[in-house]
């Protein structure tokens, strides 16, 4: 019997070392593509969308134009800023990707990098 067809987010988060576009791209392209290889996923067409936050000291560059030079040209993007909660974690960008697959829940691999690790260290030590 085949499992149904389910929309599932995807969460990852990285952190970047400097306020910098080629810094935040390439970051945002190490988790993007991360996440993908450790999902499963080489085609971006069950991809319905992707939302990117940053922290408020990142301003240099949308973290959407690293998912656009991996060639994810028709995957709707969409860039917000994160809530600036004092004593948090700087130069963070968060991702949600949103797929249409077959993954449950607890099948998903959400995947956290750099100083993201200690965002959910539930996670990082299944990675």
């Amino acid at each position: 019997m085949t499992r149904p067809l389910w929309l599932r987010g995807i969460r990852g988060a990285t952190t970047v070392a400097a306020d910098e576009s080629d810094a935040i791209l390439e970051a945002t392209s190490e988790l993007l593509s991360a996440m993908l290889e450790r999902n499963g996923i080489d085609d971006f067409e069950p991809i319905a969308s992707i939302f990117f936050t940053t922290t408020p000291d990142l301003v240099a560059t949308f973290p959407a134009e690293a998912a656009r030079h991996l060639g994810m040209t028709k995957v709707p993007l969409l860039c917000n800023q994160e809530i600036p909660v004092a004593g948090r974690l700087p130069r963070v960008v968060r991702v949600m990707l949103q797929i249409n697959t077959h993954l449950r829940q607890d099948e998903v691999q959400h995947v956290y990098l750099r100083d993201a690790v200690a965002l959910r260290p539930d996670l990082a030590s299944a990675q």
